[in-house]
């Protein structure tokens, strides 16, 4: 576990570095050089696009067909992600029990939710002033690269890892800067909610959450896929992932994304003999499942494991009613109480803190979280269940097709 001191260096230092731009060999239709003023290349809305506002505001930011070869690194964000973020490792399709009250009271502490052992959480309980701060330059950052490059017109790849990666560090900041909180739904700017208030700017726009998924993303990415790349801090939706997107990897941590979450009980479950779906299919329909039993079931379909698969054929009926608002935080959006571990049975995390990086200032709850991860993916390994995902993104086999990691 990485201690309070390392995450300011990293967060205060680190994370305050602008995102590095790489530049390429670029189309000499665009007429620029490599550190060269940019010509805008207006794009074209589908036909289908519905007009509006918002569609207006942000048609900017449609891609275009004649990409520019640039790149952008978001190493620095990446390293945030793998010393903040952890996992909790793939399904095994068992609700945790609800955690026993701290010993010698009836309270209640960390994470409450059966769906805890799933997806990912986030060490919010060392975030001080400095390291929130320097969230809050990092994404001013990214809305300097809007300003100073053409989103639009670089590859499509590209375009998506950075709408993946300005919405998540962004969600990120706005959770820091409000915890403690049990629900990010429960947050609000100036008395908007979180997920409609407009504090990013691109290029003068103001822009939510809700802009970059539904009216950039989902309005011009046709697979569905994309909608697991999109961090909600809750949950019972999409976990945040231990990479930061790039162009090269996004197609792959989409995929194991999509895999993640089709073969978790937070994304697929029977309930009174129907099939039931994350409140998320329900969310995004009107841009992918249009046609929601039919759509919904062959999406899955094409994810689904052995456990899942067997669902599929045994209901006919799909709800999405499973949801899940509590905030992924390894301390459940809530400050450990003050005083020393009590519970020191055999075998417990209290027990023997060293071996899960487990402290007072951890406190006790946390640890027991951790200690049951441990449990858990030792279960899966004796099971012979896989315990992690690897994904390779720049390996190219005989017969794959040209561009084969592209989200279209």
């Amino acid at each position: 576990m990485v201690p309070k001191s390392m995450i300011v260096l990293l967060a205060g230092s680190a994370l305050a570095a602008s995102p590095a731009v790489a530049e390429s060999v670029s189309p000499a239709a665009h007429g620029q050089s490599a550190r060269g003023e940019l010509q805008f290349v207006p794009g074209i809305a589908p036909a289908e696009a519905r007009t509006s506002e918002a569609d207006q505001r942000l048609a900017i930011f449609t891609p275009t067909t004649d990409p520019v070869r640039t790149t952008i690194d978001y190493g620095i964000w990446d390293y945030a992600l793998k010393h903040l973020v952890i996992s909790m490792g793939p399904s095994d399709r068992q609700g945790a029990r609800r955690p026993d009250p701290i010993s010698g009271t009836r309270r209640q502490q960390g994470p409450q939710s059966r769906y805890r052992l799933e997806g990912s959480m986030v060490m919010f309980r060392f975030f001080d002033r400095e390291v929130i701060q320097s969230f809050t330059e990092y994404r001013q950052d990214l809305e300097r690269v809007v300003e100073t490059h053409d989103i639009a017109a670089l590859p499509r790849n590209e375009q998506l890892a950075f709408w993946l990666n300005l919405h998540n560090v962004a969600l990120m900041e706005q959770i820091a800067r409000e915890w403690p909180v049990r629900e990010p739904k429960e947050i609000t700017i100036d008395g908007v909610p979180l997920d409609d208030a407009k504090f990013i700017t691109l290029r003068g726009i103001p822009v939510s959450l809700r802009d970059i998924r539904e009216n950039i993303v989902f309005r011009h990415w046709k697979d569905p896929k994309v909608i697991y790349g999109f961090w909600r801090g809750e949950i019972g939706m999409p976990h945040l992932q231990t990479n930061a997107f790039t162009g090269s990897n996004v197609g792959p941590l989409l995929e194991i994304a999509a895999a993640d979450f089709v073969n978790s009980l937070r994304g697929t479950q029977k309930i009174s003999g129907d099939l039931a779906v994350s409140e998320l299919y329900a969310q995004v329909a009107r841009f992918y499942f249009p046609d929601f039993e039919k759509d919904v079931r062959a999406h899955l379909a094409a994810y689904a494991e052995e456990p899942v698969a067997r669902l599929l054929a045994q209901t006919d009926r799909t709800v999405a009613t499973l949801r899940e608002h509590d905030i992924s935080d390894l301390h459940g959006g809530a400050l450990p109480a003050n005083y020393l571990f009590v519970n020191v049975a055999p075998g417990s995390a209290a027990a023997d803190p060293g071996q899960f990086g487990c402290t007072e200032k951890m406190g006790q709850a946390a640890c027991d979280l951790l200690y049951a991860r441990a449990l858990k993916l030792d279960r899966m390994e004796r099971r012979g269940q896989p315990v992690s995902r690897v994904f390779f993104s720049n390996i190219d086999l005989p017969g794959d097709p040209p561009n084969k990691n592209a989200v279209e």
